[in-house]
């Protein structure tokens, strides 16, 4: 199972230490999902074992509750809050935990932590970034490069052309995202969005030259971090025995992770710029999803052709 350590959230979010005497070394997040303990910090805990794990929020209503218990009260509900394995408490807004809410911490070893945002801010922030972390992954062979600002996915065998096709469209003005290898996550049951490894940003394996960096050679507007996959494209060796789709009236599609995106298979022979059949593609299917489809209109108008009265 995928994890984050606490201490990446706190470098991320920025987030302020209350508890500095807590070892947080060892605390991992392994879901993305918060919970506000709003329930609990009024003495409710039934189902909170189903919660307790995730990443726990306090605002300024749960706060402003508990502030205006007794401290004997207080304490009791604090002490069994922090017997659940809870990873962290992050307060927002500034609001600063009461002391009896420090010394139960310290004591059962919980870390709690501190921003300066808004609840609802902070909350939708962090859910989106652990989402990104923490989503389903997987490493495929292939070259991602955003084309038009469609993601398009170049795959096939090796050495049949994609990094080649990569260049090509770098030098056209499009941007690379990954070479070679490319890291899958799914987000969403919408969206995919590629990455390159740390070790491979921004370079291409090109057959008889070597390794190319593409952001040294050609500027930081011809790379980018991450880009969501719109389109596969499936190069493969032409081939006189195979029936090739040559209207494209029935889309054909390609399963990751159970996202399903639409692809192509693009037969590959001498001659052939691949890069500028990639361009099309691309172009084409912003058209689709604006609502625009050539292939059903030019079906439409043969059919239209067909049913005029022949002059005789």
């Amino acid at each position: 199972m995928d994890s984050i350590s606490l201490q990446r959230i706190i470098d991320k979010m920025k987030l302020k230490n209350w508890t500095k005497d807590v070892d947080i070394s060892g605390i991992k997040i392994t879901q993305p999902d918060i919970n506000r303990p709003a329930l609990q910090m009024a003495g409710y805990f039934e189902y909170y074992d189903a919660t307790s794990t995730r990443l726990q929020i306090i605002g300024f209503v749960e706060y402003s509750y508990m502030v205006a218990k007794p401290e004997e009260e207080r304490r009791k509900i604090y002490a069994t809050l922090m017997s659940y394995p809870t990873p962290a408490f992050v307060f927002c807004r500034d609001l600063e935990p009461d002391p009896v809410f420090q010394e139960e911490a310290v004591r059962h070893g919980v870390a709690l932590l501190g921003t300066s945002k808004g609840t609802s801010e902070f909350m939708a922030e962090v859910i989106r970034w652990l989402n990104a972390k923490l989503c389903p992954s997987i490493t495929i062979h292939g070259v991602l490069v955003d084309v038009f600002g469609e993601g398009v996915l170049i795959t096939g065998e090796s050495g049949i052309g994609k990094s080649e096709a990569a260049l090509e469209l770098v030098k056209r003005g499009h941007r690379l995202v990954s070479d070679d290898a490319v890291e899958l996550r799914k987000v969403s049951d919408d969206t995919l969005i590629g990455s390159a490894p740390e070790m491979t940003k921004h370079f291409i394996e090109l057959r008889g030259i070597g390794i190319v960096d593409i952001k040294t050679m050609f500027g930081v507007s011809s790379v980018k971090e991450h880009q969501e996959v719109d389109l596969v494209i499936q190069l493969e060796e032409w081939s006189k025995d195979t029936d090739y789709d040559r209207l494209g009236l029935e889309e054909n599609y390609i399963d990751y992770l159970g996202n399903k995106v639409v692809c192509h298979n693009i037969p590959i022979r001498p001659g052939r710029n691949i890069a500028i059949i990639v361009e099309s593609a691309a172009v084409n299917h912003r058209q689709k999803k604006m609502g625009y489809n050539a292939s059903k209109e030019f079906f439409k108008r043969v059919q239209e052709n067909m049913m005029k009265p022949r002059e005789e």
